[in-house]
């Protein structure tokens, strides 16, 4: 039998926004104006600082979706600059290290959006995924427990808890949270195939086959190797 590592599935951002840029206006809390010519002009001030933050921010999106990746760091960090505690910057520079593979840089940029937003469901998340692709589980697990305390619909949190437990060899509690995502997303074609790996781990192989006939019924390319790893172990030619 192959190693174990090459059925584990990888994180995913099937459903929720691994990866993708926020393009959410920032919230600007201005100082009520009260007889003072002073506060008049700091707000000015902060409104047009506001909006050169948004200016850079916005670029540093288009960048990021064209797959400029250095470019985009290079517009978040100057609306940054500006706007210290605009929280959408340092999500999406996350994710534009995060596309370049730089996870620590991307963890310290999801980390400095939660200081600013701790609900920031999306930073989490991302962290979450970043952590798993160091093969830090758990502390994948921590952040994926926290979106779900926060938003518990959030499928591919579910999903990722699974694979971050299947890569620590917990295949129990994984195919729980495959079910789980399951049974917000049953489309969901990835979750039936790691459902399907780890009950051939725990060599529950007629599982295993009924899962990957759920995958194969809604298009998952299920590997050969797997299949072939699957026939030898249960007998069957399927």
């Amino acid at each position: 039998m192959r190693s174990e590592s090459r059925f584990r599935g990888t994180f995913s951002s099937s459903i929720g926004a691994m990866e993708n840029f926020a393009v959410k206006a920032t919230t600007v809390i201005l100082s009520i104006v009260l007889f003072s010519s002073f506060s008049c002009v700091s707000t000015q001030q902060e409104q047009r600082e506001a909006k050169d933050a948004e200016f850079y921010n916005d670029w540093g999106i288009y960048f990021g979706n064209i797959g400029q990746y250095d470019q985009a760091i290079v517009n978040f960090s100057n609306a940054l600059e500006i706007s210290p505690r605009y929280a959408d910057p340092y999500y999406n520079r996350g994710v534009a290290y995060a596309k370049k593979g730089e996870y620590d840089q991307a963890i310290s940029n999801y980390t400095k959006a939660l200081e600013i937003n701790s609900r920031y469901v999306d930073a989490c998340y991302n962290r979450g995924i970043a952590y798993g692709n160091k093969g830090q589980y758990d502390q994948a697990i921590t952040d994926f427990t926290r979106v779900l305390e926060i938003n518990p619909k959030y499928a591919y949190a579910y999903y990722n808890r699974g694979i971050a437990y299947a890569n620590k060899g917990l295949y129990d509690q994984a195919i729980s949270e495959y079910t789980k995502t399951l049974e917000i997303d049953p489309k969901g074609s990835d979750a039936y195939y790691n459902r399907a790996v780890a009950f051939y781990f725990k060599k529950e192989y007629g599982k295993s086959w009924d899962d990957i006939g759920k995958a194969k019924d809604l298009g998952y390319r299920v590997p050969t190797e797997f299949l072939d790893d699957l026939r030898n172990a249960s007998g069957r030619q399927d």
